[in-house]
Parts: structure tokens; sequence; C-alpha cells
């Protein structure tokens, strides 16, 4: 099978991504041709070497963006590397309806060793690692592509206020927690708060959704869950030189940043 068949094939079983090897299985061509091949395609911008041996096919409704939308491929790409995984953070946020700013970067978490970041042509996706993987609070979507997962609106406003110092601040999220906090259901707080280990990121969750004015019913299991054992002063934002002071809130939040909504 030549390679150009070999895509069309795949195109109309709506699949958008191969490995080296699935190519090799399907072709009786010599390796060195279809590396040949494989470059050849890559220059007329048809195919994209996203990882080493993994591929993406960009159709022609794609090509002057260069990309595909993450839910086309993430899902086989984490199945080639042998890796858990879900759409986070922005990227997250973006399918739940919660991203008044334009995202260029594709956000993903797994586990560790960190992966390289990807950034070739119009492909920007950034790797976030967890030490204590999600039992719970990871969805299931549907794409052309099949399956893909992402996190439910809990875990990805915790997700967000967790890595804030790399994700900008904040202040650049807190206009998407207000939407994020639109989605969220009892079911999913209370899932979350069943395994997630980071109790300081619980205080300045809890501590939020209370100033964004988000309903009590979704503040309460959050601050039974805290009150369990003892918790202590935490900084709003984490800095690596300053210690919380005085606090008083609920949360025991040292508020050491002026909080701006842009929404």
């Amino acid at each position: 099978m030549y390679l150009s068949d070999y895509i069309k094939e795949l195109l109309s079983l709506e699949e958008y991504s191969f490995s080296k090897e699935e190519l090799h299985a399907v072709s009786n061509k010599e390796k060195s041709a279809l590396t040949t091949n494989l470059s050849y395609l890559t220059k007329k911008g048809e195919i994209v070497p996203l990882r080493k041996g993994f591929y993406l096919i960009i159709p022609p409704r794609y090509y002057k963006l260069g990309k595909l939308p993450i839910e086309l491929y993430i899902d086989k790409l984490f199945k080639y590397i042998e890796r858990p995984y879900y759409v986070g953070l922005y990227s997250a946020a973006k399918f739940h309806g919660a991203s008044h700013q334009q995202i260029q970067r594709e956000y993903i978490i797994t586990i560790k060793p960190t992966l390289l970041n990807i950034t070739k042509k119009s492909n920007d996706i950034r790797f976030f690692t967890t030490s204590k993987w999600p039992t719970k609070n990871i969805l299931e979507r549907k794409s052309d592509a099949g399956i893909f997962k992402i996190s439910s609106p809990a875990l990805t406003a915790v997700d967000l206020i967790h890595h804030q110092n790399k994700l900008g601040g904040v202040n650049r999220m807190l206009a998407i927690l207000e939407e994020l906090s639109e989605e969220f259901t009892k079911n999913d707080i209370q899932e979350l708060l069943t395994w997630y280990p980071h109790k300081s990121t619980l205080q300045r969750f809890g501590f939020l959704l209370e100033e964004l004015h988000v309903e009590e019913t979704y503040l309460k299991p959050i601050m039974q869950h805290l009150k369990k054992t003892k918790y202590f002063p935490v900084l709003l934002s984490p800095k690596s030189k300053q210690k919380p002071g005085a606090v008083n809130n609920r949360w025991k939040v040292d508020v050491n940043s002026k909080l701006e909504n842009d929404l």
C-alpha cells in the first residue's frame, strides 16, 4: 500500500494520526522508501511528525492552521506512548465552555517522568505531571475520532489553582474559574474530595469560590472536608520566600495578591 492511499483510508475512517509501526505493518515498501515518503508529505504539510514515530494527518480543511484539534488525536498519542492522560487546565476549561480568552496552546496532564513540551509549527502542547493520579473526576468525551479524556469542571478548577504560578497567576484564571463554577455539580465536588491530596489548594479553591459568590451548597462540603483535620494558613499565590501572615477568613488564606476579575 502506498503512503498516500494509507492516509486516505485512515481519513475515511475518521482517524487523524498513525505511528511508523502501523505504517510498516500495512506496507510492503522498504523502510528507507517509507522514510523518504514521510519526509516528502511532511514538507508538503500533509502530515506533521508530532513525536518520534508518531504523525498527524492534516486534511485540507486544517491546512491553513497546520494543526488538528487536540481531541482528534490525543487518545491515540497516549496509547502509543503507553501513559495515562487527560486534557486539563485551560484546554479542559475551553471544552467546558469556560474560555473567554482564545488559547493557542494545549495543556495535558500525565504522570512522571515529565514529557518534553511540543512546539512544532502551529502545534504547541504543554505537558504537566501529577504525583497522585486521579481515581475520579476524569470524564470521557466523544470526538469525530473517538473517545478522549478530560478533567471534570471541579478537577479543572483545582488544577488551575494548583499550577497558577506556571499559568500566569490567579488573576488570569479568575474569570475562567467563575465560568467553570457554573458547570459544577455536588457530585463532582464530593468525588474530588475523596481523593484530592493538596489541602492548601482546596483552601484556595474554597476561598476563591466564596469571593466569586458561588453557592454555599458547593462551599459547604469543601469546608467540612478541611475541618476533618487541622489546616493552617496558606498564601493565595504561593511565593518561595514569603510565608503566610494573619488571616481573617474561614479558609485561612492570606490574600497576598490583589484579586482583579477581568470578566
